[in-house]
Parts: structure tokens; C-alpha cells; sequence
């Protein structure tokens, strides 16, 4: 599993099998050089989360570690995105602005899927990937970063070259080491790790009397396929720990709405409806199941609920007001 604070994790990474014993080993090779490295795998692996032990156990450390998310990087903000810009570059530029590339001076620059970045913006980073050096638009000035670089993605970067979507220079650049991460399916028993170890977590964080699942539960964690991986494993994780009312975790506290779409015996109430509205209905009822218990917990505290669901508090807000859901408590707007 990845996320830290555990005795049984490495630097964020809880696990024994042998695929995640693996990793950790290529890990400690890595820390010793400052080469670009690629991370490969899946949705929802742990990415991220590799990316950070990298930068942590690395020289780097007491640098900065700053991620960055290549798919939300529009063409026409690229540059200053990456690069800042000088007072008076462009209108509406009232202050000088550093760019994400010198943010990570003496640190590690996490381009996270950096297969959706465009073919512009992979030529612009090739750029910089070649000299460390840049300039903020409005400048002349040539500055120098030194960062790290480590890139990640679920794509398939090999077929993309040869399809003319990715730079093969680029790719040369980025991939001097790698690593690929397994999916969850593929971890055996490392399951039941991450699941005693979010149950832990989650009841820490909210300071609730431990929990433990019953066999029921169990057993459809190890027959789930888990196609989310790990990600999706912690959100239902959180769920159950949120929704079971006792201190036993029960099936339906863990597939919630679900249920009747993965457990139920088809009875034609479901199959009738297209793949897509069934789909959309289940996702509903998640979602309005999910921010009701939520917001109980928070008392109707949008800002900390939006803290606890990893979203930010206007998404949130969005959410809750479209649910119509009514919690009376002081801070509930």
C-alpha cells in the first residue's frame, strides 16, 4: 500500500510481495544518482507515492518535491506554468511570478502523466530537460533549475512514439531509469496489508474505536479485481470505516450502493437499463451516501469535509448543495 506513517511501510510503501520487495530494492539503487527515472504502471498503483520516496531518501530531500499534473497543463499556460513570467509579460501580469521548474530548484520535478502533455509542451520541456536552463516569459535572462526529474504515467509510451504522439527524444531523456509498478490484483496477500492498514488509519484519523472486517467482507476483497487499485481500495476503505456502525465492518458497509449491481443476482430491474444510466444511477447513490455520512461526521463543516475527501471545498460545496443535503448544524454553508 502506499502511504506512510506506518513501522510496516518504507518510506510510504506497505507491502511484502514480491514485485513491491523488488521496488523497494531499486529504490535504494536509485537514491545514489541523480538520472531521470520513468514510472510506469496503472491507475490508482502509487505512483505519486513511489515519486516521493525517490525524492526522500534521495540527496534531494531537504529540497523541494513539486508535482506536476502534464494533463491539466493547457498549451496556451504551458510555458508559464513551467517557466513564470516577469511583471508586465502579458496583461494581468502584475508581479513576477516563478514557474514550477524553478520551485523545484535543488529538489525533484514530478511530471505526473506526462503522456498527455502535448506535443508543444513536450518540446518545450525538452528544451529544459537538455541544459536545465529557461527563461521566464517576458525575459531575456536565461536561468538554470537543478532539479530531478521524475515522470510517471499509465500510458503506453512506446506505442505512442510510434504513433507520432510522443517524442522519442523526450523518451530517451525521461526513461533512463524505470520502474513499473504492479497493479493490486497482482499483490496476493499485500491486500489484507493495505486493508489493516487504512482501517488503522482512518479510525486514527477520526478518532474512532478500532474496526476489523468480517468474513463476508473478506472474502469479496480477495474476489474483487480492484480495476481502481489501490486508490480505489483506500475510498472504500474510508467508506466502510465512516458507514459501519459498529466496530465490525460488514459487506454492505464497504460496497454501500453498489451492491446491487456487483452482488445482487440479475432479476431484469438493473439489465434493463443502458450500461451507461446504470452506471450514472450506481455513481449517484455513491455520491450521496458518501457526503451525507461525511458530513455528519463533520457537522456540517464544509472546509473540513472538503479536507477529509481530498477535494477542494467549492467542489464539494457544489456536491452537497446538488444532493440537497440538509445538515443543521452550525457551519453548514
Amino acid at each position: 500500500m502506499m502511504s506512510g506513517g506506518k513501522d510496516d511501510s518504507f518510506h510510504g510503501l506497505v507491502g511484502d510481495c514480491p514485485s513491491l520487495r523488488k521496488t523497494k530494492s531499486i529504490l535504494g539503487r536509485f537514491r545514489r544518482c541523480e538520472a531521470s527515472v520513468l514510472i510506469l504502471g496503472e491507475n490508482g498503483t502509487g505512483k505519486e507515492l513511489v515519486a516521493r520516496a525517490i525524492h526522500t531518501i534521495s540527496s534531494r530531500a531537504i529540497g523541494p518535491f513539486v508535482p506536476v499534473n502534464c494533463g491539466a497543463l493547457p498549451d496556451d499556460l504551458l510555458e508559464n506554468e513551467l517557466f513564470g513570467h516577469e511583471q508586465g509579460a502579458f496583461t494581468g501580469a502584475r508581479d513576477r511570478t516563478r514557474g514550477l521548474v524553478e520551485q523545484a530548484d535543488s529538489g525533484t520535478l514530478f511530471l505526473d502523466e506526462i503522456g498527455s502533455l502535448s506535443l508543444k509542451g513536450q518540446c518545450a520541456l525538452l528544451r529544459f530537460l537538455q541544459s536545465k536552463e529557461f527563461r521566464r516569459l517576458g525575459s531575456d535572462r536565461l536561468r538554470c533549475s537543478d532539479v530531478r526529474v521524475i515522470s510517471a504515467t499509465n500510458a503506453d509510451l512506446t506505442t505512442m512514439v510510434s504513433n507520432g504522439e510522443f517524442r522519442k527524444d523526450l523518451l530517451y531523456r525521461l526513461n533512463i531509469l524505470k520502474i513499473v509498478l504492479p497493479a493490486l490484483r497482482e499483490r496476493g496477500t499485500d491486500l489484507y496489508l493495505l486493508t489493516d492498514y487504512f482501517i488503522s488509519r482512518f479510525c486514527d484519523e477520526y478518532q474512532i474505536s478500532p474496526k476489523s472486517l468480517d468474513a463476508e467482507a473478506s472474502n469479496w476483497l480477495h474476489r474483487h479485481d480492484w480495476p481502481g487499485n489501490i486508490r480505489e481500495l483506500e475510498n472504500s476503505i474510508h467508506r466502510a470505516v465512516l458507514t459501519a456502525p459498529g466496530d465490525t465492518i460488514r459487506l454492505e458497509d464497504i460496497v454501500g450502493d453498489f451492491e446491487q449491481y456487483e452482488i445482487s443476482p440479475p432479476d431484469g430491474s438493473v439489465f434493463s437499463m443502458r450500461f451507461q444510466d446504470a452506471k450514472a444511477e450506481a455513481i449517484s447513490r455513491f455520491e450521496r451516501h458518501y457526503l451525507e455520512a461525511l458530513m455528519r461526521h463533520c457537522k456540517g463543516n464544509i472546509s473540513e469535509a472538503a479536507r477529509m475527501a481530498g477535494k477542494e471545498r467549492r467542489s464539494l460545496g457544489k456536491l452537497v448543495k446538488k444532493y440537497d443535503i440538509k445538515c443543521h448544524y452550525a457551519d453548514s454553508n
